[in-house]
């Protein structure tokens, strides 16, 4: 069977990772060709990862190159017009989230990729692959914590970072809860098993007024409703000093799962003058990296076994209509309620 050549665009801290691992570490995928705006970075990306074929317009590698796939990592209001783009060329497309800045973005991307069933669309919800979080779901589905009812989210990225996501926030970022709580968002409907109806969502900027200046949080909290009576929370920030940290909680009648309590770095303990320490994931690329390469593994797959991956692009539109209507509450200082 032939590889599926691939052309990946966006080769920031996400990009890089994805185009090294469909380079390096899966199985019948081609890194054909590279795409970023930046001439100097990115020919350093195909010295280091082999490939010739470097553009830096998306339009003139989905014309030029000799590609199955596209896989999208740039800004996150690219990412819906990139998608129709690669659909309508006749590729299969890998999106990392969020599928647009709108869901009405999102809806269009949903009715391109629905309108095309023998191409494979795959949005990046990576901790769907995670084997954590795949740990835990055989857990729920086996029965262990009997009826799950809740759900509770938190994620930071490290204060470390701080400059790069102001940066980012300036450029079309779809603001903190898009970004960040997406990931959430998606879960919580994957353990509960259904969509939240209602949200209510507050933040503010405590530390780096900036993006209160822009309109969006530093951190936030958002509660939502759904019309069984089950509950998720989510809780996300931009700056957390210890570094990056995800970590979930499901609970249910029988019992309760908790992931990543403590965002260990890895399973050694540091016995110093300090004390008994564990240091921390360092960043999302760090804390994922086999779970990025399980999706895209799972998307290569996908394609030559001519399948439909089991995350969906209706699972990308409904994740993007909950982080919109969340941002809605967060602005107008109310409940919303969320309407597919």
């Amino acid at each position: 069977m032939q590889k599926v050549r691939i052309g990946i665009a966006g080769l920031g801290r996400l990009g890089i990772t994805h185009a090294r691992n469909i380079a390096f570490h899966t199985v019948g995928g081609e890194l054909t060709a590279l795409c970023r705006r930046d001439p100097r970075a990115l020919k350093a990306a195909g010295e280091e990862l082999g490939v010739e074929n470097l553009y830096t317009d998306f339009d003139e590698m989905l014309e030029k190159a000799e590609l199955d796939a596209v896989v999208i990592v740039t800004a996150s209001d690219c990412h819906a017009r990139q998608t129709i783009q690669a659909l309508r060329a006749g590729k299969h497309v890998f999106c990392e989230k969020p599928l647009g800045i709108s869901a009405e973005e999102c809806k269009q991307v949903e009715q391109e990729a629905l309108a095309r069933p023998h191409q494979v669309f795959f949005p990046g919800f990576m901790r769907r692959f995670d084997p954590s979080y795949r740990y835990a779901r055989e857990k729920i589905d086996a029965g262990l914590i009997g009826e799950p009812y809740l759900v509770k989210g938190f994620g930071a990225d490290p204060m470390s970072v701080i400059q790069e996501c102001i940066e980012y926030g300036g450029k079309g970022s779809g603001g903190l809860f898009m970004d960040l709580g997406i990931h959430d968002m998606d879960l919580a409907r994957w353990f509960l098993g259904e969509d939240p109806t209602g949200v209510f969502a507050q933040g503010g900027s405590f530390k780096y007024p900036v993006f209160a200046q822009r309109g969006d949080a530093e951190a936030g909290i958002a509660s939502y409703t759904f019309a069984s009576g089950k509950m998720a929370f989510l809780h996300a920030g931009r700056a957390a000093p210890h570094g990056y940290h995800v970590e979930t909680e499901i609970v249910g009648t029988e019992g309760i799962i908790r992931i990543s309590p403590v965002p260990n770095k890895n399973h050694a303990m540091l016995y110093v003058q300090q004390g008994v320490l564990t240091e921390c994931s360092e960043n999302f690329p760090q804390r994922f990296e086999e779970a990025y390469r399980l999706e895209l593994q799972a998307f290569i797959d996908c394609i030559r076994n001519r399948r439909q991956p089991g995350v969906t692009v209706t699972d990308g539109r409904k994740a993007a209509q909950i982080a919109e209507a969340t941002t809605r509450s967060f602005r107008e200082k109310r409940y919303v309620e969320i309407a597919y």
